[in-house]
């Protein structure tokens, strides 16, 4: 009886031993997960980094929300963290770099063209094939004389080019005669349609090297260039235009060294000028009528663009290249007839 009682008690005390065990463990372990003050249960603080307009700011994240209060689990924890307002940047077009893009200008080419001249269609592709090259905008004035023949208006329709056929019924013996009246012709249309570019007279001999026409572009009022005239026949090559320092035009080259004409001889694929000298003279320091002088292209270049070599702009700058040359088949056309 004594060995069954005593090992009643030491069951009896195991229990305990376990009992108490069990609620020491139980009450240190949620001893452990209580908080300890009015701090948050878990506070963290997540710094982000991040850059507007190439300043740094730092953002603290609040914790979250869903903590439980150890006074009461029905309610939320409130976060005492203090908010950090941050100012929001905004991109003001003041700050932004002022961009000033300057509009290219209209380069106007003004082509005649002459059942007198031999090859016509032939060269008249050829220089199609070199405006094609050119940057735009590009506006080609191509004049005809009235004919039954579509071929010409068939070759600037393939082109691609923006272009202005202009027809004329006069007719003439004289091959110059004919090739002035078209350049008159072309300049009453730029100024009845207030075509506003830079305005060039080139042949169907002409032969050009594209920095030409971004040059042409630079042009404010009136500008000229060298040229090189190439003679087959004699097998040489003729300097023509002005000598120039810098942009300024200081003299020109002369054929004839005896040449003592006070207005040197230029070509009329030799200058370019400001459209708007036809209809607005007093824009350019004119003060005289230009009705007169666009009534023959020879005296339009001695009396206009030659009247003020001021305002003449050599180009490129020096005068330093030869960017058109021309071929002087006119000689043998005029010669045939």
């Amino acid at each position: 009886m004594g060995s069954l009682e005593r090992s009643k008690k030491k069951t009896h005390l195991w229990k305990k031993a376990m009992l108490h065990f069990s609620l020491c463990f139980v009450m240190g372990f949620f001893t452990g997960l209580a908080p300890t003050g009015k701090s948050l249960i878990f506070s963290s603080k997540i710094e982000v980094a991040f850059a507007v307009s190439n300043v740094t700011e730092f953002i603290t994240a609040a914790p979250q929300p869903s903590q439980v209060s150890t006074k009461n689990s029905n309610q939320s924890w409130i976060d005492s963290t203090p908010k950090i307002h941050i100012p929001k940047t905004t991109l003001h077009a003041k700050s932004l770099p002022q961009l000033k893009l300057k509009p290219k200008r209209l380069v106007i080419i003004v082509t005649p063209t002459s059942t007198k001249l031999p090859y016509q269609n032939v060269f008249l592709r050829r220089l199609a094939n070199t405006i094609k090259l050119v940057d735009q905008p590009v506006l080609w004035i191509v004049l005809e004389a009235k004919t039954d023949s579509p071929e010409l208006s068939e070759i600037l329709r393939k082109t691609g080019i923006m272009y202005r056929h202009v027809v004329f019924s006069e007719e003439f013996e004289d091959l110059e005669a004919e090739l002035n009246h078209q350049r008159n012709l072309a300049l009453s249309h730029i100024e009845h349609h207030r075509l506003s570019g830079i305005v060039h007279f080139a042949g169907l001999s002409n032969v050009y090297d594209l920095q030409f026409f971004q040059q042409l572009r630079d042009i404010e009022v009136f500008g000229t260039w060298p040229t090189a005239l190439l003679l087959a026949n004699r097998k040489r090559v003729i300097l023509e235009g002005p000598v120039c320092d810098s942009s300024q035009v200081i003299g020109w080259h002369l054929r004839n060294m005896n040449n003592e004409t006070l207005t040197p001889p230029i070509h009329i694929s030799s200058f370019a000028f400001n459209s708007s000298i036809l209809w607005d003279p007093e824009r350019w320091g004119r003060t005289s009528s230009n009705k007169h002088t666009s009534q023959n292209s020879i005296k339009f270049v001695k009396q206009v663009v030659l009247e003020d070599e001021a305002k003449l702009k050599g180009i490129p700058p020096y005068c330093s290249k030869i960017l058109l040359w021309r071929f002087n088949f006119y000689a043998r056309a005029i010669s045939k007839h």
